[in-house]
């Protein structure tokens, strides 16, 4: 990024350079408030300057401005539509033909219907499905007619469907087509043809500012629920909200942001980062995240904590942070923002950004604490996603509502049998109901709403959810909290930025130190079961360790008796003495056994608990004759012998070889590839090097030959 482009704050809020345009369009008074990014035709992991360009309604004190940069600038494309990903929003389904009409005009290719379906006993249109107009071949009678072959099979397409919050939402994109591009015969076809021009954006790029548009909404009002922070009065209206709230910064904070923002730019490739301004220009909220972050969420992001510690408590920064869990149970960083406040506004904002950053791909599960408004925002943006609330945190909250009562420690023990002994839903309940009876407090408000919310934090509620040991369901301690011991109450935000980048540079480089022990050492076996032998040579040495505690428990189980069989499934009931006195205190644990497909599932449900066989498991394993952990049990996330580069990782080969943008952001992120590879060790350092020598002499020779 030139100096030119960079946008600079200063301590009443953001300013940008002239080059940098933010516009501000009215729409009707009924209208919702979009924040759109605009961007060239590439994808979002491009190389771009981005501007966020806000729609919105007219209400009083309601318009945003958001800014966007990502990476640096390359020349400009002229092109106004960013290819669609599954989670883009509209408002009509005629806003989704009118966008895809119009990115297809301008990329080379015409569209039509492919298929439509309404509403049973109703013609309101329900889904449908655009596609590119070569899709499919001719049928018979039409293979005989002397027009032109123009359909080729091409699978392009995109699938929209009217969602509950009655806007038209992409579920699944193709982008790939089998055929070039013809940009002539495309404006002729009858889809660009009849396109309404009033449907083509008038945004004129700058000269330094590439243009993507993508639709990222917040809502203008909310409703009378009362939607707030976690510590706000939840029971006001939408005109409690106010859209002026802005960041409490210090003298000199909005300078440093800045700083830091861009020279992250220039040091670290694709780099993201976004800004939200209120009316007043004034810097709201901030989402940022670097190269290695959002190449690692590729291999971790299935599971997902959000960590809002900071800003719930009233730290002097307003952090928020999004964690994953790496191949040697360590917290890894997938961004970090700042916020304004907890409303539901400002979640919509930042969990939309955040999956925009990550190409529309939400994660399986997503764990955070307990907040009203954050809970309806990942409701809308992560429809599909599993939210469970954090344990630790529930079990903290109903203990500290209780710590003054007499019998405190008799109840939470009971608390944690019923927590975390409970085998079954109707176990739960039972011992619930049981618990509240004995101590006299079944109508306690704090644990009626809890009780209420049990399907999201409740271990046995959870048994299908895979969380990959990001919380430990035995004792209720969370592994997420990225920089914990670092950050503190009064923590200012220029001493974050001032460790930040060193608690970054220890986490990789802990990583890498565990990498390498990982390879070059082979873990004392403690068994003579091949269970044990087979992960060991697999896993890493963390994961294996607590893979081998299971191992070495096995001999417990002292009894498998055969309950039920229904085909090829058995079901069978493993007790398991606990101390030395096997006889004194048992458990009984059911385990299912499917010998056709070689699968089990143990009531426990340590596998997606923590992503491993539990001993009851195991032993059915051993007692059907299995010699080996089947594959399906064998995840890739804990392995050892697979290789993980913190690069962008290549969406698609297929390459526009006449756009410049594309070419340099597929060329770029190739020789990343081997700049990762080739400091595994000296010898890969020199190969590459050698690489890299050779393949600049033959482009040399080349480009000699065409002069």
């Amino acid at each position: 990024m030139t100096d030119d482009t960079m946008c600079s704050l200063n301590d009443k809020g953001l300013s940008l350079s002239p080059n940098v345009d933010i516009a501000i369009h009215v729409g009707s008074p009924n209208s919702e408030q979009l924040i759109e990014v605009e961007d060239d035709g590439n994808r979002l992991e491009n190389d771009c300057s981005q501007l966020f360009e806000i729609d919105g309604s007219e209400l009083e004190n309601s318009r945003d401005e958001t800014t966007v940069a990502n990476s640096h600038s390359r020349e400009s494309q002229g092109k106004d539509y960013l290819p669609p990903v599954v989670g883009m929003e509209f408002d009509t389904y005629d806003d989704a033909y009118n966008y895809y009409n119009s990115y297809a005009k301008e990329t080379g290719f015409a569209i039509r219907v492919k298929s439509s379906w309404t509403k049973r006993n109703s013609k309101e249109k329900r889904g449908a499905v655009l596609c590119c107009n070569c899709e499919g071949f001719k049928t018979v009678k039409e293979a005989n007619s002397h027009r032109k072959e123009t359909r080729t099979g091409c699978l392009a397409m995109i699938r929209l469907r009217l969602v509950e919050s009655n806007r038209w939402r992409v579920d699944e994109v193709k982008l790939e087509h089998n055929h070039s591009f013809d940009l002539e015969r495309a404006q002729n076809s009858k889809s660009h043809k009849r396109m309404d021009s009033g449907t083509k954006r008038k945004s004129e790029p700058t000269q330094d500012v590439e243009v993507r548009t993508i639709k990222l909404y917040r809502m203008p009002v909310v409703d009378a629920s009362g939607y707030g922070s976690s510590n706000s009065n939840e029971g006001g209206t939408s005109s409690n909200i106010n859209f002026s709230q802005s960041l409490k910064l210090k003298k000199g904070d909005a300078e440093l942001i800045s700083n830091y923002m861009c020279r992250s730019q220039l040091m670290n490739p694709n780099f993201f980062y976004v800004m939200d301004l209120n009316d007043d220009g004034q810097l709201r909220n901030i989402f940022w995240i670097d190269s290695r972050s959002r190449a690692a969420y590729g291999y971790f992001g299935d599971v997902v904590a959000f960590d809002s510690t900071c800003l719930s408590n009233n730290y002097e920064i307003p952090l928020v942070a999004f964690v994953g869990i790496n191949h040697h149970g360590q917290s890894v960083l997938f961004g970090c923002g700042l916020l304004a406040d907890e409303t539901y506004e400002t979640y919509i904002w930042l969990f939309r950004a955040w999956l925009t950053c990550m190409s529309g791909r939400p994660p399986q599960t997503f764990i955070t604490n307990q907040c009203k408004a954050m809970q309806s925002a990942i409701a809308d943006i992560f429809p599909r996603a599993h939210h469970r609330i954090c344990l630790s945190q529930v079990v903290q909250s109903i203990l500290g509502c209780l710590v003054q009562f007499q019998e405190y420690v008799a109840f939470q023990m009971g608390l944690n049998k019923v927590i975390y002994n409970s085998k079954t839903v109707d176990e739960f309940e039972r011992d619930w109901d049981d618990l509240t009876q004995k101590f006299g407090i079944r109508n306690h408000e704090k644990l009626q709403t809890w009780h209420e919310e049990r399907e999201h934090w409740a271990p046995v509620y959870s048994k299908d959810t895979f969380f990959a040991g990001i919380s430990d369901y035995e004792n209720g301690e969370s592994v997420v909290p990225f920089f914990k011991g670092h950050v503190h109450q009064q923590t200012s935000l220029k001493e974050f930025f001032e460790i930040y980048e060193l608690v970054m540079q220890k986490k990789h480089k802990i990583e890498a130190l565990d990498d390498l022990e990982s390879r070059d050492s082979s873990p004392l076996l403690k068994t003579r079961c091949y269970y044990e032998l087979q992960l060991s040579k697999l896993y890493t040495n963390a994961i294996f360790r607590k893979f081998q505690d299971e191992v070495v428990m096995m001999p417990s189980c002292f009894s498998i008796t055969e309950i039920q069989t229904s085909g090829s499934i058995v079901t069978y009931m493993v007790k398991e003495g606990q101390g030395e006195e096997i006889v004194q205190d048992v458990t009984h644990c059911e385990v299912m056994y499917d010998k056709a497909g070689a699968e089990v599932r143990c009531v426990c449900s340590c596998f997606n608990f923590k992503g491993y066989l539990c001993r009851h498991a195991l032993c059915i394993l051993n007692y059907n004759g299995v010699e080996e952990i089947p594959c399906q049990y064998i995840l890739s996330r804990w392995r050892k012998d697979f290789t993980r580069l913190y690069v962008p990782q290549l969406v698609s080969d297929s390459v526009d070889i006449t756009n410049p943008v594309q070419c340099f952001d597929h060329l770029y992120k190739r020789a990343m590839q081997v700049v990762e590879e080739g400091m595994i060790s000296q010898h890969h350092y020199m190969l590459a090097c050698q690489t890299f020598k050779e393949s600049l002499n033959k482009i040399s020779l080349v480009a000699d030959k065409i002069e």
